[in-house]
């Protein structure tokens, strides 16, 4: 009986292979960690793309040693990955250099010219500084500048997700889903740009080295008998095309409208809303493509959010849920601005901790940690709300840190609202299953394949006290730290020269 979906999710820090069945209960799941990234100069992170295909095979060998019983019952496969990871391959799909990686910082040295008609139009309308910030982050940019050999040599430029899905059945086609990068993208068609779009004279990307695209759900090819013999999983398995890490997440949790916000607690931190129109919750930055078809997913991000756990779990050497009850909501008035790295709306920001008496110690630190996320989260919700027209009622929180009560308590108490915490941790996964799940037609439709696959196991209410606490603070505090010190952040950045414009 082939009533198993199998989930590959490479994230940042693992590679998850994933066993769920038609109820959204977890089978089987190892997972592979990827801690060899390389850091070839300060500001560059690369990974080869033959480990990450590596790695998603010890996965899949190691499920089916582990449960030998459900490798016969997959009914199909479905592919999440990290976002905006790019990998160029030549005629025979062999990486011609290292992955980079969505956390690599390099920016190109030299930007494609864009016609003066076309310049003015972006200066008229206050788009100068966006369209040149995408030109600069393009990681196609600097491998045309800088590596011109590679760029010649590519026959396909492939985010991850497609690297996987062209190493699983043999095919250049990616999900549309799965397209979060500085590539010719058209954000609101849910495909690539027509003939004449900006992003081609941006961009050195040409239109014949990108996949095809088909939307979520919809087949990509199926195992091949060389991808069998690889990772284990029989050949001629279909493969079912998925979507992004946070926007399976996003699906996973249950989230099928703008009521309903997705938190993801993970190394980058995020709100999101699903939705069917095209809202942008910040002006010229686009929402990502849905995991289920014809869908957004309006978004706000918290770059490296939870990363600042690990952080400070490497500097102090403890963390976790009693630190934070080991001092009170609010932590005596220290407050943190979780802006680790620079973005395209806070071009000069830096992290900031106010507030330090001589009564706080690392467990204060850590909450405030904890305590400036969801302020942050709270403002990207209360963005998300200003697009939508619509009130958000309820959270879902996902990721690392939601297997944390504490953090979701407090989160509950910042927002005013009920966060639920999903019945399994692996959502993207389980997103991932679900779009393979309605592909197959093993369930009629989305809605009814998220009634029977994504489930709460446990909600957190608002404390009342503290909720009064955190909206003081957020609102006559917190809401006011980055316009006070954005002045002081692009003075030092003036003085040192960090972060780089």
């Amino acid at each position: 009986m082939k009533d198993v979906l199998l989930a590959i999710d490479n994230g940042t820090q693992s590679v998850r292979a994933l066993a769920f069945d038609l109820a959204g209960a977890l089978l089987g799941r190892t997972r592979v960690l990827i801690d060899d990234y390389s850091v070839e100069r300060p500001g560059w992170h690369e990974y080869d793309p033959q480990r990450f295909w590596e790695k998603a095979c010890q996965a899949c060998r190691e499920l089916f040693a582990e449960r030998p019983e459900l490798r016969e019952r997959i009914a199909g496969v479905a592919v999440t990955t990290q976002r905006g990871t790019v990998v160029n391959v030549d005629s025979a799909g062999k990486p011609l250099r290292p992955a980079i990686t969505w956390l690599d910082q390099r920016k190109s040295p030299m930007l494609p010219p864009i016609a003066p008609l076309l310049s003015g139009v972006f200066k008229l309308a206050g788009a100068e500084r966006t369209v040149r910030y995408f030109q600069r982050e393009a990681e196609a940019n600097w491998i045309a500048a800088c590596e011109p050999d590679v760029w010649k040599a590519t026959h396909k430029y492939l985010l991850l997700s497609g690297y996987l899905n062209y190493r699983l059945t043999g095919e250049f086609a990616d999900s549309a889903g799965s397209q979060v990068g500085y590539l010719p993208f058209d954000f609101k068609a849910l495909g690539w740009a027509k003939p004449g779009d900006w992003k081609w004279q941006a961009l050195r990307v040409r239109p014949e080295t990108l996949p095809a695209l088909v939307p979520p759900a919809a087949p990509l090819g199926s195992v091949s008998a060389t991808a069998a013999a690889d990772c284990g999983i029989p050949s001629g398995t279909p493969v079912v095309a998925a979507a992004a890490d946070k926007a399976c997440e996003v699906l996973g949790a249950g989230c099928l409208d703008s009521t309903t916000a997705c938190l993801s607690f993970g190394t980058t931190a995020t709100v999101n809303v699903a939705s069917s129109r095209y809202l942008e919750a910040s002006a010229l930055v686009p929402p990502y493509p849905g995991a289920f078809p014809g869908t957004y997913d309006i978004e706000v991000q918290v770059f490296r959010g939870y990363w600042m756990i690990g952080w400070f779990k490497e500097q102090f050497g403890v963390w976790g849920d009693e630190l934070v009850r080991s001092v009170p909501p609010g932590a005596m008035g220290l407050m943190l601005q979780p802006y680790w790295s620079p973005g395209l709306k806070t071009p000069e920001a830096k992290g900031a901790i106010v507030g330090f008496g001589d009564v706080h110690t690392r467990a204060h630190v850590y909450r405030a940690i904890l305590e400036g996320i969801a302020y942050a989260l709270r403002d990207g919700k209360e963005r998300i709300e200003r697009r939508t027209q619509t009130p958000i009622v309820e959270l879902r929180v996902c990721g690392g840190g939601s297997q944390s009560d504490a953090a979701l308590q407090l989160t509950s108490d910042v927002f005013g609202l009920p966060a639920s915490r999903p019945h399994v941790f692996e959502t993207s996964g389980l997103g991932a299953a679900i779009d393979a799940a309605v592909g197959l037609g093993l369930h009629a439709d989305f809605p009814s394949a998220v009634r029977a696959m994504s489930h709460t196991e446990r909600t957190f209410e608002p404390n009342a006290k503290d909720r009064a606490l955190y909206d003081a603070l957020y609102r006559r505090v917190y809401s006011r730290m980055y316009e006070r010190l954005q002045p002081l952040y692009a003075a030092i950045r003036e003085i040192t020269g960090y972060p780089a414009e």
